[in-house]
């Protein structure tokens, strides 16, 4: 929203949030205090704050005033109920549709933003058809109609549902918005679609915006997100093999990045995939396959996370291996806790999986990330920080650290797991003058200078490296 209301400075753009804490931060006067951290984001924000982007908790009023109604809340994997690990949670969908079915006027065109299952928009439909008692049914799958106003009253209302699914990634959300490779959108309302597309062809060339019906604008966000979970499945598959053969991913990445069916992109190896939208996207698409009897496609789906969790898993043993097979009252240094560098999301990190796999063991944690904050990483291991290095425990504890020099102090270990840009240039003689002899690094991005620490005295293991 932001983007576009750069880029469309004609158009009046309101978010709005029921969280009135996190309206403030979004105006916030410090545009370092932004709830969300990503490259370039506070410098657009601040182009077009209080000018034609706007944020606020008055919902019901924005609803009203709007011409286009985008629905961009969270649609988390169900963790109760049917389809509970696998299906969507669609309550906030639904309450959404409900309330932009009472509040609006006249004709609204409301637009799915955030990823959901094949066919949710025939539910937003018969939520806004329903909720206004409409006689006549819907307008085409895409829009929905209301009976005519009373003479003299006002309008009737009228709606017609878009699916415009987003295909940025964390950390350069900015670049992938304002040069994407297509925008979707997808809907049976030409006048609906050329209104959505208008908005984009400001910025966007018209032969990147690709027009699909409902259905498959839903399902190709998901197929997007599970293929690219699946390569990088694929990738650790193969690097756990070079790991046990002499060979190494870099070149082997190198090579098959080369033959131009298959690119180089999503062939780094590492910890495994996280963030928001990956393994929800494939569980939920795991889940439509065997609600419609394809059973041997949601197996084949199922097992793209299901090796994710094992690279984790994977890891986590290894340290302790390395370490003498144990690990407890033993200080190791844990460099990131992002779910990947750029930004300061940690949803389904893969570091919080290896972190919590470390604690079991008894492990003293030391956390350094410079955009995370200490109560995220608290509610994502589900235990406070203990600075006191107690020594042998038999659940770990860990702490917080504002330096990578002050993490590894002491330390057995030093684990990278997020690919920030400051971990490639660390100073390996610094840090190895401050470690416990025998000490380790553990390069889980391959990113670092091993040489260099290998120099300075440190055993290493990199990923993917034989």
């Amino acid at each position: 929203m932001a983007v576009i209301a750069d880029r469309c400075p004609h158009i009046q753009v309101t978010l709005v949030d029921l969280n009135a804490a996190r309206i403030a931060a979004w105006n916030d006067p410090d545009l370092a205090n932004l709830p969300v951290y990503e490259p370039g984001l506070g410098e657009v924000v601040g182009r077009c704050r209080g000018r034609n982007l706007h944020f606020t908790t008055e919902v019901d009023a924005a609803i009203a005033r709007a011409d286009m109604v985008f629905l961009s809340v969270n649609t988390p994997t169900k963790t109760r109920g049917l389809g509970a690990g696998q299906a969507s949670d669609l309550r906030w969908i639904e309450a959404s549709a409900r309330q932009v079915a009472a509040q609006a006027t006249g004709h609204t065109i409301v637009v799915e933003k955030s990823t959901l299952p094949v066919r949710t928009a025939e539910t937003i439909k018969q939520i806004l058809v329903g909720s206004q008692r409409l006689a006549g049914g819907a307008n085409g799958a895409g829009g929905a109609r209301c009976p005519e106003g009373e003479p003299g009253g006002p309008p009737a209302k009228t709606f017609s549902v878009l699916s415009n699914p987003e295909f940025l990634a964390e950390g350069t959300a900015i670049r992938d918005l304002e040069h994407p490779d297509r925008v979707l959108i997808g809907g049976e309302d030409p006048e609906a679609i050329a209104a959505l597309s208008a908005i984009y062809g400001h910025w966007v060339d018209p032969e990147r915006i690709l027009h699909t019906n409902l259905w498959s604008s839903e399902l190709s966000k998901l197929t997007a997100n599970a293929f690219l979970a699946q390569r990088i499945s694929s990738i650790n598959a193969v690097g756990a093999l070079c790991e046990a053969t002499g060979a190494d991913i870099t070149e082997v990445a190198q090579a098959i990045g080369a033959d131009s069916r298959i690119g180089p992109k999503f062939l780094a190896a590492g910890p495994g995939f996280g963030g928001s939208c990956f393994q929800k996207d494939i569980l939920n698409l795991v889940y439509l396959c065997r609600h419609y009897g394809l059973d041997a496609a949601a197996t084949y789906w199922e097992q793209v996370v299901a090796f994710n969790s094992w690279q984790q898993q994977r890891i986590a043993r290894l340290v302790v291996s390395r370490l003498f097979g144990t690990v407890s009252g033993k200080r190791l240094a844990v460099l990131g806790f992002a779910f990947k560098a750029d930004t300061n999301d940690t949803r389904e990190s893969p570091a919080i999986a290896i972190c919590r796999d470390l604690l079991e063991e008894g492990a003293h944690l030391v956390i350094h990330d410079q955009k995370v904050a200490t109560s995220q990483i608290t509610a994502d291991l589900g235990r406070p920080p203990d600075g006191s290095d107690r020594g042998f425990t038999e659940d770990g504890s860990w702490q917080q650290v504002d330096t990578p020099l002050e993490a590894v102090t002491g330390a057995d270990a030093v684990i990278v797991l997020t690919e920030w840009a400051a971990y490639r240039t660390l100073d390996w003689p610094a840090i190895a003058s401050a470690m416990r002899r025998p000490a380790w690094l553990f390069d889980v991005r391959d990113i670092t200078d091993t040489a260099a620490a290998r120099q300075a005295g440190l055993q290493v293991w990199s990923v993917g490296k034989g």
